[in-house]
């Protein structure tokens, strides 16, 4: 993995204003993937719009991680229903 595409998680915390152990908190969960290079942690830039997602939820909308997980297992789900809605919507138009 290219290290362009990461991010210290201490430089994201900073910037964003939460605290390190809610990140820590998400990758025991399993919500996030955390990299470490040479004891330095990161965050995949590919993870970030779903991380800023998880820290709306969590700090402005009061969740807590068993929530969080639910939703984002119901967003998984939603997607899944759409892209085979998506084929079988193709498919229709292929008969037609």
């Amino acid at each position: 993995m290219k290290t362009e595409y990461l991010i210290p998680i201490d430089d994201f915390c900073t910037r964003n204003d939460i605290e390190v152990s809610f990140v820590d908190s998400l990758q025991q969960t399993g919500l996030i993937e955390i990299t470490t290079i040479e004891e330095t942690r990161f965050l995949d830039t590919e993870q970030l719009q779903q991380i800023d997602r998880f820290i709306r939820f969590y700090y402005e909308l009061g969740m807590n991680l068993e929530g969080i997980e639910s939703i984002k297992h119901l967003f998984l789900r939603v997607n899944a229903l759409y892209d085979k809605m998506k084929t079988l919507r193709n498919k229709i138009c292929l008969y037609e």
